[in-house]
Order: structure tokens, then C-alpha cells, then sequence
């Protein structure tokens, strides 16, 4: 099952785990609109990679969003019924679910990374934006009147896998291009001290000369030096 299937099925068990918690506006409307979303990005899949036609979408997702709404629902009045009869058990079976299902959608990119040892294709601007949005969604919770332990556990079973997904990127992408980055530098360094040494620091080539003077020898000098002989024979 893919991440929008299950992100779509979380949905219903969260829904009703807040709305029976008595959670604020927000969080209870949080899961419904992540249901539509999820529900759309679902039929989208069929829509662009399976050439579905808009109808043919339609007629799939119209009654799946009916049935998930009724059972949402129908859920959230039974557990309202057994609530004000004792039974606390099945809102925290919702939270499970929901933590659940959660985890399920965020575990598919684990098994693609150490599939391909790589997090190619990872938007690392969706994680982001999911993981900050668990991070509020958390902060909610904790300023709600009665913090529920279960609400932080299902929030923060996911931002915690969205962390490991980053800690995978850093590892499998930001590592490397480190220590590409060091290995450069240092053949950089390594070409600069061979360059040295082969100038003698200075970037000047050293060789054997005949005297401390011979570096003064100019080509008008080595003429008089031939030319003098000749003339001292002729005087003579």
C-alpha cells in the first residue's frame, strides 16, 4: 500500500481519536483535511499513471470518501456511547491505530533507501513540511488543557521517522559531498607543495652554474671574451 492509501486510511482513526479527546477545532479538522488530500493525491496516481478519466476517477473516489466518512462517524458516536459507560480502551486502540498506520506510511521510504542506498528522489521539502507540521500539531497538544499521551505519541512517532529520513540524507548525501569536498581540498594542497618543491619555494628554477658569477654572463660579454685573444695576436 502506498504512502497516500495510507495516509487516507490514518486519517480515520486519528480523526476520531481527537474528535472523542475533545481536542481543538484544529486538530479535530487536521485529519479531515488531510483524508481529502490524501484521497486526492491517491486518485491522481490512477489519473496520470494508469490514464484513468476523470469520471472513471470520480465514480472510484466519490463513494471512498463516503464510506470513510460514514465509518469516521459511526466510530465517533459508539465511542462517545462507551466512554460515558467506562470504557476507555477504544480511543486508545484509534491512537494506535492512527501512530500505526502513521508509521507505516513514513516506513516505505526507509525500505526505498536501503533498497537503493540512496535517497534519490526524496523531497526532502516535503519531509519538512510534514515534520514541521507533526511539530505543531504536537505544540497543540501540549497546550490543550489535559495533555493526552497518546496525542504526543502519535505525533511524534512520525516527526521522529522524518528526522531518521534526514539523518539518512546527511548520511548518504551530505557525507559524501563533504568528504569529496576535504579529498579536493587536500590534492589542492598536495599540487601546491609538489610545485614548491620542484621551484624551490619560489616558483624559480634552481640549476648548476659555473660560478657564483656565471648568472651574470650576457652575450656581449662572451664576444669580448672570444674577441680579445685575436687582438692581442695581431699586435704581437
Amino acid at each position: 500500500m502506498d504512502r497516500p492509501a495510507l495516509s487516507t486510511v490514518f486519517g480515520v482513526p486519528l480523526g476520531v481519536f481527537n474528535i472523542v479527546s475533545n481536542f481543538n477545532i484544529a486538530l479535530q479538522v487536521q485529519p479531515q483535511i488531510l483524508t481529502f488530500l490524501s484521497l486526492v493525491t491517491w486518485i491522481q496516481c490512477y489519473y496520470y499513471e494508469r490514464r484513468w478519466s476523470i469520471s472513471k476517477a470520480l465514480v472510484v473516489v466519490i463513494p471512498v470518501a463516503c464510506v470513510m466518512g460514514g465509518i469516521e462517524a459511526g466510530l465517533v458516536f459508539a465511542l462517545r456511547v462507551g466512554i460515558r459507560h467506562g470504557i476507555d480502551w477504544p480511543p486508545t486502540l484509534m491512537a494506535v491505530l492512527a501512530a500505526l498506520f502513521l508509521a507505516l506510511g513514513v516506513l516505505e521510504q526507509y525500505v526505498a533507501i536501503y533498497k537503493h542506498r540512496s535517497v534519490e528522489g526524496i523531497s526532502f521539502l516535503f519531509c519538512g513540511i510534514d515534520a514541521l507540521g507533526d511539530l505543531t500539531s504536537t505544540i497543540a497538544v501540549v497546550f490543550e488543557p489535559k495533555i493526552s499521551v497518546s496525542g504526543l505519541v502519535i505525533y511524534n512517532v512520525e516527526f521522529v521517522m522524518w528526522m531518521g529520513i534526514f539523518a539518512c540524507g546527511g548520511y548518504y548525501k551530505l557525507l559524501p559531498a563533504l568528504k569529496r569536498q576535504i579529498k579536493r581540498r587536500r590534492s589542492a594542497g598536495d599540487a601546491s607543495r609538489t610545485s614548491n618543491e620542484v621551484g624551490g619555494g619560489d616558483g624559480v628554477a634552481m640549476h648548476e652554474m659555473p660560478s657564483s658569477t656565471s648568472v651574470f654572463h650576457t652575450p656581449s660579454a662572451e664576444l669580448r671574451g672570444r674577441v680579445a685573444p685575436s687582438s692581442t695576436g695581431e699586435a704581437s
